[in-house]
């Protein structure tokens, strides 16, 4: 709001949300409800001039084994929000991607922003193939024009961030830290040269607005065309590190028991798949907040 915006709103399926009171008292106006679900994206989009669309479903633990629900958030919501916004006159979307729509196990060196999609059937979760294609709609629903706005059109870029550490970060570093503090985090994977980028949740937070000022600027010489419309970036701290080194600060900070062993990725996927088998036959009990987490899974595997 400090930048000149009359309204900021935040659509949380979650009540009791960490940064509700927060946001609130910084006169954000805090709706609760599902990107999945039309009627609550509908309402906390109509009037509105700029989406940052950051809701996603399976990125860590057992979630990604949770397929029906990842489609539904990450495909079905995404098109939910697009449809919202063409038919409520929103000009501009910025989508929150992630480096995984072109990597899956593959080594990539000094890799850019022409780096093809990887192919959908060859991702090993769910979370990867469906943000892959919810990307691909919303680059390909660019210039598309508004209804109620006559020659006005939706334009749209996609961040494509690296693994997210900082305040509030939910997904990776709390789970990491409880299998730690549990004694369970007992082996690093593969080689310690291997590197791995992250990204700070300000420096991604700062790539956000960015985008947003770009899909309001023309592109030098093409009035009309905003400079960001229909591109992707990746979005890092610029300082690429191996995982377990990365973390190892942070355990011994926190008295607990850094790995000293290493396995090789070959075996580390032999176990993350026996835990993917292991859980699949436990399916029902998924989303009951008392099942634990499993201790790693094959796309995890590859990640670091």
């Amino acid at each position: 709001m400090r930048r000149g915006a009359e309204e900021v709103r935040t659509l949380d399926p979650r009540e009791d949300s960490p940064w509700t009171t927060t946001l609130r008292r910084n006169g954000v106006v805090c709706i609760r409800g599902d990107v999945s679900q039309s009627k609550d994206v509908e309402k906390s989009l109509r009037g509105a001039d700029c989406v940052f669309h950051l809701a996603s479903y399976g990125m860590s633990g057992k979630e990604m084994l949770q397929a029906g629900r990842i489609d539904e958030v990450n495909i079905n919501g995404s098109c939910l929000v697009l449809d919202a916004c063409i038919k409520y006159g929103v000009n501009r979307l910025v989508y929150t991607s992630t480096y995984n729509v072109v990597y899956g196990g593959r080594e990539i060196v000094n890799g850019n922003e022409t780096l093809r999609y990887f192919p959908l059937e060859d991702h090993v979760d769910p979370y990867g193939r469906s943000k892959s294609l919810a990307e691909q709609l919303v680059l390909k629903s660019n210039a598309r024009p508004l209804k109620k706005r006559d020659g006005k059109k939706l334009y749209t870029c996609a961040i494509r961030p690296a693994a997210i550490y900082g305040p509030g970060e939910e997904r990776h570093l709390p789970r990491i830290f409880s299998l730690a503090q549990m004694g369970l985090l007992t082996f690093k994977i593969g080689d310690p040269s291997v590197k791995n980028d992250w990204v700070y949740v300000d420096n991604l937070v700062h790539a956000l607005l960015l985008a947003s000022m770009g899909l309001l600027d023309d592109i030098p010489g093409r009035e009309g065309i905003p400079i960001a419309a229909g591109q992707t970036y990746f979005i890092s701290d610029g300082a690429p590190v191996n995982t377990f080194e990365f973390l190892r600060p942070l355990i011994i900070s926190l008295d607990y028991d850094f790995p000293r062993l290493s396995i090789s990725v070959p075996t580390a996927l032999v176990v993350a798949k026996i835990f993917w088998a292991i859980y699949f036959l436990f399916y029902p009990w998924l989303k009951k907040s008392w099942f634990p987490s499993p201790l790693i899974l094959p796309a995890e595997v590859y990640k670091v």
